[in-house]
């Protein structure tokens, strides 16, 4: 273990950072844990941190240290509402990278006005589990160097979104519904569901944008969550993709807050 103790201001108790694993640590106030910091790489190789501590001055001892003992660039995610802890990574250091609004989104088809939506002529939608695993793979790796030739990849897609082997971003190909013509895929929708439905990813090749694909897959989407029983769902939204914001309010998703991703 390595312990680092801090002094505090006048009148505070000296708290101990001791890293108790690898790249786990604890502040200590005596024998008293007073907070935890915990570091850990993301699928695409971003080193993200996290603190959860009582108080500032835990908080601020757990910022100090962590970064001094891993490599920069460090990330981090906080929910923008949370004020206090969004004021202390930036006090360590951290600035904002990125911000995703997240949607409350309805699935009954009455309230989002897809009742009646359909594909545009030639493409059919084919339901998640149904589709062709290597057709999936390759609209991904196209839909991926569009987005990548534009605003860049990580600039834009939902952070979640992460990269497999050579770059592939299908982690569960059972979770993802197509737009599908005979001979190619243009489009899918990623719905993953714990708790609540969550839509991941909806994307279309850039050739064939604006021909109502992606209502199409939400048409479906929604449509089988609401059969589903589910009332809602949720998505996150990078807010400098306008496209995509206009698309899920024109349904009726209302925006609940936003997240934060900071750099260091």
């Amino acid at each position: 273990m390595n312990t680092k103790p801090f002094p505090s201001g006048p009148g505070e108790n000296a708290v101990t950072i001791t890293r108790v694993a690898d790249r786990q640590w604890h502040a200590l106030d005596g024998d008293l844990v007073v907070g935890s910091g915990y570091a850990g790489h993301r699928p695409d190789g971003r080193l993200f941190v996290s603190i959860d501590a009582w108080h500032d001055a835990a908080f601020d001892r757990l910022a100090q240290v962590i970064p001094a003992e891993l490599p920069a660039p460090l990330y981090t995610l906080v929910d923008e509402a949370d004020v206090e802890t969004t004021a202390g990574w930036l006090r360590a250091g951290f600035t904002v990278r990125r911000r995703e609004w997240e949607y409350d989104v309805p699935t009954d088809p009455r309230v989002t006005g897809l009742e009646e939506v359909l594909p545009p002529s030639g493409v059919t939608i084919v339901p998640a589990g149904q589709a062709d695993e290597r057709l999936l793979r390759a609209v991904d790796r196209a839909i991926r160097a569009e987005v990548e030739a534009t605003a860049g990849w990580w600039q834009s897609m939902p952070a979640e979104v992460i990269p497999g082997a050579e770059g592939d971003t299908i982690v569960d190909p059972s979770k993802y519904a197509v737009a599908a013509t005979p001979d190619r895929y243009l489009g899918l929708i990623r719905v993953v569901t714990v708790k609540r439905p969550r839509i991941g990813l909806v994307a279309v090749r850039a050739g064939e944008q604006r021909r109502g694909i992606a209502r199409a897959l939400l048409a479906h989407a929604l449509g089988t969550l609401h059969g589903s029983g589910f009332t809602s769902a949720w998505a996150e939204v990078h807010e400098s993709n306008q496209a995509a914001s206009t698309l899920f309010e024109g349904i009726g998703a209302r925006r609940m807050g936003s997240n934060l991703e900071l750099v260091r």
